[in-house]
C-alpha cells in the first residue's frame, strides 16, 4: 500500500464556515456551498482522483462518463457525510431518517456478554455509524488513528462536544492493545476499521475485486486471540436525508488455529466489502492505490 498516512484533509476555517451556515441557514445551503468545494477537489486533487477513477473504470468496469460522474459524486457524498456528522453530533435540528438492517444482530452480540468486535470499512459514513451505536445502550469502544489535525479536532469538539463513546487511539507503544483487551474483559464491544493500515504494520492478503489487496492483520488477530464474536457493520447514505445501517449476523470463530480463524474472517469481511462497494460504489472513501 500505502500512501495513506492516517491524516484527514481540511482546515479549521473551512469547518467554521460550514458550521456557521448549518446553524444559521440550515442543511441545504451548506450542501450548495459544498458543490463548489467538491468541484475544486474534482479538478485539482489529481492523485486521489486518479485512484478513485481507476476503481470505477478498471475494477468495476464503468464507462468513462459514468466513472467521471461517480468520481464527482464520491467527493460530494464525502463532504455531505462530514456535514451530516456535525449536524448529528452537535444536535442541530434535522430531518434525517434511518433504516436498521441487522440491529437485532448487534443486540444479540451485546447480550452474549462476551465482548465483541464490530468490523467496518471506509465505505459509507463511519461517523454516523458510530453515532447510531448509541441505540444499543451498551458500552462501545471505537478504535481509530488520531488522524484529524489537532486544531480541527479541538474545533469540532467545541462544536459537537466530547464523543459519547470511548475512543481508543492507535499508538506506536501498543497501549491500544491493552485498552482493547480490558474492554473485552468488561464484556464491551469494540468497533474498528479493517481496510487501512500504515506502512510497517503486519498485513493479510486477500483477493478483492479480482486482484490481491492487503488488509491490516490487527483486527482479525484480536478476534482470533480473544475468541470474541464478530459482526460486520456499515452505514451508507441512500438519499439526502436518509441513511441505511447494516450489521451482519453474529459469528463466533471457535477454531483453535488462529491462522485459520483469521483467513476465514478476512474472506467473509472482504465478501461483505465487495457487496457494499458494488451496491454503493460512490461511497468508497479510500483515496490511494488500495491494490499496490
Amino acid at each position: 500500500m500505502s500512501s495513506w498516512q492516517g491524516k484527514s484533509k481540511g482546515t479549521p476555517l473551512g469547518y467554521r464556515i460550514f458550521v456557521w451556515i448549518l446553524k444559521n441557514a440550515g442543511l441545504s445551503p451548506a450542501y450548495f456551498l459544498l458543490r463548489f468545494v467538491v468541484f475544486y477537489y474534482f479538478l485539482f486533487s489529481w492523485k486521489a482522483s486518479g485512484h478513485i477513477y481507476r476503481l470505477y473504470r478498471h475494477k468495476l468496469g464503468f464507462g468513462t462518463g459514468k466513472s467521471l460522474r461517480c468520481l464527482y459524486r464520491n467527493y460530494y457524498l464525502l463532504g455531505q457525510g462530514l456535514i451530516d456528522k456535525v449536524v448529528m453530533m452537535a444536535g442541530i435540528p434535522n430531518k434525517f431518517s434511518f433504516d436498521f438492517d441487522g440491529e437485532e444482530n448487534l443486540r444479540a452480540i451485546a447480550q452474549l456478554k462476551k465482548g465483541g468486535i464490530l468490523l467496518s470499512a471506509h465505505i459509507g459514513n463511519w461517523d454516523v455509524a458510530g453515532h447510531l451505536f448509541t441505540r444499543l445502550e451498551t458500552p462501545i469502544n471505537i478504535v481509530m488513528y488520531d488522524g484529524e489535525h489537532e486544531q480541527i479536532k479541538q474545533y469540532l469538539e467545541s462544536v459537537t462536544g466530547k464523543r459519547t463513546m470511548n475512543i481508543i487511539l492507535i499508538k506506536d507503544d501498543l497501549s491500544h492493545i491493552y485498552a482493547i483487551s480490558e474492554a473485552f474483559v468488561r464484556n464491551e464491544l469494540v468497533c474498528m476499521h479493517a481496510d487501512r493500515f500504515v506502512e510497517g504494520n503486519k498485513t493479510l492478503s486477500a483477493d478483492f475485486l479480482g486482484q490481491p489487496a492487503r488488509f491490516p492483520m490487527g483486527p482479525f488477530l484480536l478476534a482470533a486471540k480473544f475468541k470474541v464474536p464478530v459482526s460486520f457493520v456499515f452505514a451508507v447514505k441512500e438519499s439526502k436525508l436518509h441513511y441505511h445501517f447494516f450489521a451482519s449476523p453474529v459469528k463466533e470463530y471457535s477454531d483453535a488455529d488462529k491462522q485459520a480463524v483469521m483467513r476465514s474472517m478476512l474472506d467473509e469481511y472482504v465478501n461483505e466489502m465487495e457487496n457494499k462497494l458494488r451496491a454503493y460504489p460512490e461511497q468508497w472513501f479510500n483515496y490511494y492505490d488500495f491494490w499496490s
